[in-house]
């Protein structure tokens, strides 16, 4: 596999995890949605949080890698 195919295909990868990691929050916030009644204002409040924290923390590293730009090395010139 050639390097540019390789790439692609890493990248590709990338941005499915990434969708695959958005659904799995948005699911995360659907059901902490119905349990607010159950758990108090307060205590969704702050599983919110974690959950906006873990969201980031899993999708940042992610999304820099596909950001990052390609660094090239320069052929032989005379």
């Amino acid at each position: 596999m050639k390097q540019d195919a390789r790439r692609q295909a890493i990248k590709t990868q990338r941005e499915q995890l990434i969708q695959d990691l958005e659904s799995l929050y948005m699911d995360a916030f659907d059901r902490l949605g119905q349990l607010e009644g159950e758990i108090g204002e307060v205590k969704a409040a702050q599983f919110t949080q974690m959950i906006l924290n873990s969201k980031t923390a899993a999708i940042e590293p992610l999304l820099k890698e596909i950001e990052k730009p390609v660094i090239t090395t320069p052929g032989n010139e005379p």
